[in-house]
């Protein structure tokens, strides 16, 4: 049975299974097909997006905790992804992980173009992918990563490559650096030609992928541990009231990010970019970062979020608590 073929018989047998409500058994009977196949194909359409589950529980809203926080950022789409009671904090990320996988499959068509900050959070997204040739797609690196201990790891050319080969698409790496020593030298950069088609690329995105950044998470953001901030830049940080980053470029407690002496050396895009962009997606585990992303929510940073249970009802609790 060819891939065509297989898949329109798969859209009739959901057809018949979820909207008329026939059984496995009177639809192989219908088909003229055995109750297995019928299985395989309805687990097919649902591994392949032919199909989508969605369960909507009335009595979880308003009062539930992605409603509670809805109320007080109606500008964002949320997520709360459940974890078991009482489970640690390292067994929250790929639960998160796999929730953002399968938004990505309910987003993703050929031709699109997505933009990618690497981290911690983006590779573990990048493992919990299910295998999906959709072809035509470009996956772009967002910020820079050039630096020697980098080189050697491979940490994000290995993301960023292993997104574009589970769909089949195409990667398209930043060979420049995390930070440049001097923001003349980055203009200068951004003059050349095979930069310029990178920037050109991130520019015309259809989704943005990316977490935010945190020297306070329990496993600190790897833009912290390569060796691209020395000593003196993440003192600078906290003198400045720096609460996190999103693709190596900084934002203070309140949000904002203008005029950030560190920014103009940054290789990742202009936050304005971020901020402005329709199918903005933030993925964030782990209680280290609730102070991060509550300013990057307060700066408008993100349309959508995805969050495990633990890490939203600390920010809800943060937004919530009467200032001192």
């Amino acid at each position: 049975m060819t891939s065509v073929s297989q898949t329109a018989l798969a859209v009739q047998v959901a057809r018949l299974y979820y909207h008329q409500g026939l059984t496995t058994g009177e639809i192989a009977a219908e088909l003229g097909l055995s109750r297995p196949k019928v299985s395989r194909l309805l687990s097919f359409a649902r591994e392949s997006g032919l199909v989508e589950i969605r369960i909507h529980d009335p009595a979880a809203q308003p009062h539930s905790l992605a409603g509670q926080l809805q109320e007080r950022f109606p500008g964002v789409q949320l997520q709360v992804v459940g974890v078991p009671p009482g489970s640690p904090e390292e067994d929250w990320l790929p639960r998160v992980a796999q929730a953002t996988a399968a938004l990505l499959d309910s987003l993703l068509r050929s031709g699109m173009t997505v933009g990618l900050a690497w981290g911690n959070t983006l590779d573990a997204v990048s493992h919990a992918l299910t295998p999906r040739r959709l072809g035509s797609l470009d996956f772009v690196q967002l910020n820079g990563s050039a630096n020697i201990q980098e080189l050697v790891s491979g940490f994000v050319t290995d993301t960023v490559t292993r997104f574009a080969r589970n769909y089949g698409g195409r990667a398209h790496l930043f060979p420049v650096p995390t930070f440049f020593d001097d923001p003349r030298t980055k203009q200068m950069m951004w003059q050349e030609r095979s930069v310029r088609q990178v920037l050109d690329l991130q520019a015309q995105a259809d989704v943005l992928l990316y977490s935010v950044g945190s020297s306070a998470a329990g496993r600190p953001s790897h833009v912290y541990t390569a060796g691209a901030l020395d000593e003196a830049a993440q003192a600078e940080l906290g003198r400045l009231g720096v609460a996190g980053d999103i693709a190596t470029v900084f934002f203070r407690d309140d949000g904002s990010w203008e005029d950030l002496p560190i920014n103009a050396r940054a290789s990742g895009p202009d936050l304005e970019f971020i901020a402005s962009h329709p199918q903005s997606v933030c993925v964030v585990s782990g209680l280290g970062k609730v102070p991060a992303l509550h300013a990057a929510l307060r700066g408008g940073l993100m349309k959508r979020l995805i969050v495990d249970e633990p890490t939203a009802l600390a920010l809800l609790q943060r937004v919530t608590a009467p200032e001192a």
